[in-house]
């Protein structure tokens, strides 16, 4: 009994303007509201991950979000201001704790709003690029600015809660945000660079684009850079003013894809011969799926060949696609010439000498008067240089033995 009365007399005790007991409370509230608050974090947690309960809802991964973005370090701040409640402490004492209490408050509520900001974000990203790229693209540029502004606003709050005039502060950064747009304005540049491809989109996530010589699919856009991933695999960097400024070319917008090609036949080819190629080209094209023939033509008779140009537009443009189709083409065109025996140019480089040589014996094999008088022409006579050079480029060099 003694002992009690002794424990209990040194309870009234003071200690700091306040009894030992009203310490003793202090702390035991600001303890089990930090237990409190610690297990209903963990409840919340496994009670909203239970997909099986009755009324689970699609907002319950935002509020795990949420939940988990609970920092107990700033519940300690709340829990101490509550216990501080039962003890008499100095105005100044109690001014402190006023402030420090009310930045806890706005801090924890900035993290529970940017952990729903989050979660809308990437759930809505995920979303986008199923369907709409572009849309995923603005997402993360969204996704900054949103956090900027919850940001700035939690900040206004605090300072105005902790008795700092805004309205002069805004003033104030008014200013000062000039000198620091002049210091930083290469950075600001890449800034409002990024906003513009957001909402201007000349290439989005995924598309296939090419710059200053470089091509890739892009990656990701930054508030600064843009990066693709090159052809070749590794990664290409660009900064976004410079983007803005370059002749982009966005190979994923192509609707159609067209494709040249030059066909360049030996000059000895018979004329009957020569008149049919253009309809069995144009057949060899037409027979191709996902192939819109445009035109072949005879263009010229360019190094000893007749040169053919085949156009025809496909009507996929995927690049795979194109180079099977150009192949199959190419190799239907090398079969069926083979069949009918007409040959391709065979290139040659030999000397004028050695031309007008072949010709003189090409004009022999087959009897074609005009080469022989091309080649034999004195200087005056109105013959034509292109038609000699031409056949003689096509004849297979002679031998330099002698």
């Amino acid at each position: 009994m003694n002992d009690l009365i002794s424990y209990l007399s040194k309870l009234d005790r003071v200690l700091v303007r306040n009894p030992l007991s009203d310490w003793l409370v202090a702390v035991a509230v600001a303890l089990t509201i930090m237990l409190v608050v610690f297990a209903v974090q963990r409840l919340l947690i496994r009670w909203l991950s239970n997909w099986q309960r009755p009324k689970a809802t699609k907002m319950d991964p935002a509020l795990i979000n949420a939940v988990e973005s609970t920092k107990l370090w700033l519940i300690v701040f709340v829990a101490l201001y509550v216990g501080s409640q039962y003890l008499e402490l100095g105005k100044k004492t109690e001014l402190i704790l006023d402030r420090v209490v009310t930045v806890a408050v706005f801090l924890q509520v900035g993290l529970w709003l940017g952990a729903i900001l989050d979660f809308w974000i990437a759930t809505s990203r995920m979303r986008a690029e199923l369907t709409d790229v572009g849309t995923a693209t603005s997402l993360s540029a969204l996704n900054f600015i949103g956090k900027l502004l919850l940001w700035m606003m939690m900040l206004l709050f605090i300072l105005d809660n902790l008795g700092i005039n805004v309205t002069a502060l805004v003033a104030s950064l008014g200013i000062g945000g000039i000198a620091v747009a002049l210091a930083v304005q290469n950075i600001l540049g890449d800034l409002f660079a990024s906003l513009s491809i957001v909402v201007d989109k000349p290439f989005v996530i995924g598309d296939a684009v090419a710059v200053d010589g470089y091509s890739g699919t892009v990656e990701h856009v930054g508030l600064k850079t843009t990066r693709l991933r090159s052809d070749t695999g590794e990664q290409l960097i660009f900064s976004n003013s410079d983007l803005l400024k370059a002749r982009l070319r966005n190979y994923k917008r192509m609707h159609e894809r067209r494709v040249m090609m030059v066909i360049d036949v030996e000059f000895s080819t018979p004329v009957e011969v020569v008149e049919t190629i253009p309809g069995l080209v144009r057949d060899i094209v037409s027979s191709q799926p996902q192939t819109k023939m445009d035109r072949v033509h005879l263009r010229g008779l360019v190094g000893g060949a007749y040169q053919f140009e085949l156009v025809y537009w496909m009507l996929d443009p995927a690049y795979g696609l194109f180079m099977d189709t150009r192949q199959q083409v190419l190799l239907a065109i090398v079969r069926r010439f083979e069949a009918d025996g007409i040959r391709f140019l065979f290139p040659y480089s030999g000397s004028s000498r050695e031309l007008l040589a072949a010709v003189a014996q090409m004009s022999q094999q087959t009897g074609n008067p005009a080469i022989g008088e091309a080649s034999e022409a004195p200087e005056g006579r109105t013959t034509s240089p292109p038609v000699v050079s031409s056949a003689a480029a096509a004849a297979p060099p002679p031998s330099r033995a002698g």
